[in-house]
């Protein structure tokens, strides 16, 4: 009997141990209260009116709904696009006390009317100051004076395991919170070059997008801005951008109205195991080179195809995904280092940075121009947009009008690579497989839409 009790004592006392252990476990879990007392009244809800629905068509055979699990841009929508107006909700916060305002660029892009919600439930009309496409970002301005602001942290600093919390308006639900870990820093996303994003596992829904990402000392490290899912739905994937780099952009957007990039003039891929191993390279490691701008600043400073660049400015690259980022923070004019394997040997060259090209000088010459006989201007693909939706030729539209091609689907921005059975390598060819069709005739025209090939039918009228 004794030994009985004496069992029954020693389960009494380890069961009280682990009792106790779990309360000092769930004591030592943070207590965001005081964080969100203090932070909360600088985030905003953020809803948009569009008077038209903006929506094109579809090209024929690309099922949208059947895509496969993909990183979606998230935030709310009311309505449909049948409905007048359309109406969408996201977030923001409030950056300096005279009413400057970060949000993502998808959730005000093409809207006609802005209007944000404070916490106090005051609605102002917003200005654009300035939108930047490449990291999803917009700087907006309401008036006022002496407003709630966040404090900004040092994105730079993060590590996977600490702890960040949400504060957005999920649904239409002003000023919910969530909170989770940091899963990883520096992930690069398909098409998202320019933006080394910080991957959580915090709860991100429809209209938690532009709203802000806190660490535990109450500062902001970055905005939530994309989710993967294969449902549509929150999966414990979200992806925020730094802080660092909405910052160095929204400085930018307020000084000049855009964002200067910069920019090495070369095609990367990712360096495998088989790649490092016939490279000469203990582990896949940099990123390959497999064309070079003979025009752009790799080029001119003399990184050539085949060179494995191993860091940039003196910061290793692990993943060829890695260094856009790093050269895109780069003022233009500047000079990196950059240490090269080639052949077998490593070494360091000093490269001066250009800008990033764009489209603005080609749709200038464009738009000074009249439109084809189906409703089109197009203009030559540079490297940037032959490397973003993995095209090797064609021509990019610029600028689209009434006519044969609207009716047919096509959108400005679209790569057309083929026109019938002809090969579009530049404005020259678009124009000579143009000028040949005949009045009526119908042909497929082969396009790249956002890195997506399909073939639309377009009948000449």
């Amino acid at each position: 009997m004794k030994r009985i009790n004496r069992i029954v004592v020693f389960l009494s006392l380890a069961m009280g141990c682990l009792l106790l252990a779990g309360r000092v476990y769930a004591y030592n879990l943070p207590d965001f209260t005081d964080l969100v007392e203090d932070a909360a009244p600088a985030v905003v809800n953020i809803s948009t009116v569009k008077n038209s629905s903006g929506n094109h068509p579809p090209i024929a055979g690309m099922d949208q709904e059947n895509l496969p699990e993909i990183f979606r841009h998230f935030f709310g929508r009311r309505g449909t696009p049948q409905e007048q107006p359309q109406q969408s909700l996201g977030s923001g916060f409030i950056i300096s006390d005279d009413g400057y305002i970060l949000t993502n660029n998808h959730v005000v892009e093409g809207a006609d009317k802005i209007i944000v919600r404070l916490s106090d439930r005051r609605e102002m009309e917003a200005a654009v100051i300035g939108l930047d496409k490449r990291t999803d970002l917009a700087l907006l301005k309401i008036d006022g004076s002496s407003l709630p602001v966040v404090e900004l942290g040092d994105s730079a600093s993060l590590k996977a395991g600490e702890w960040v919390l949400a504060i957005g308006s999920p649904f239409g639900f002003d000023h919910s919170v969530t909170a989770g870990i940091i899963s990883a820093v520096n992930r690069s996303l398909p098409n998202e070059n320019y933006v080394p994003f910080i991957q959580t596992d915090v709860a991100i829904n429809p209209g938690n997008s532009g709203g802000p990402l806190f660490n535990l000392d109450g500062e902001v490290v970055g905005i939530n801005s994309q989710i993967y899912t294969r449902s549509g739905g929150f999966m414990g994937l979200s992806f925020a951008i730094p802080i660092d780099v909405a910052m160095n952009v929204a400085d930018q957007l307020k000084e000049k109205g855009r964002v200067a990039r910069g920019w090495l003039g070369v095609v990367i891929q990712e360096v495998n195991r088989d790649l490092a191993e016939s490279f000469g390279l203990r582990k896949p490691m940099g990123a390959l080179v497999v064309q070079v701008a003979s025009d752009g600043p790799a080029g001119k400073g003399g990184i050539q195809e085949g060179d494995i660049i191993l860091e940039f400015e003196g910061q290793e690259i692990h993943r060829s995904g890695e260094l856009p980022p790093l050269v895109g923070q780069v003022r233009p004019g500047d000079k990196a280092q950059v240490l090269v394997l080639r052949s077998g040997s490593r070494k360091m060259l000093n490269i001066e940075i250009e800008e990033l090209p764009d489209q603005r000088g080609a749709r200038r010459t464009q738009q000074e121009q009249p439109a084809d006989r189906i409703g089109l201007k197009v203009a030559e693909l540079t490297s940037e947009q032959k490397q973003r939706w993995n095209v090797e030729q064609g021509v990019v539209i610029v600028a689209i009008e009434a006519g044969s091609a609207a009716r047919s689907g096509l959108r400005e921005g679209d790569v057309i690579t083929m026109v019938g059975s002809r090969q579009i390598n530049s404005v020259d060819d678009y124009r000579k497989a143009i000028g040949l069709l005949k009045k009526d005739q119908s042909v497929p025209v082969r396009v790249v839409r956002q890195g997506e090939p399909a073939f639309v039918p377009l009948k000449i009228e």
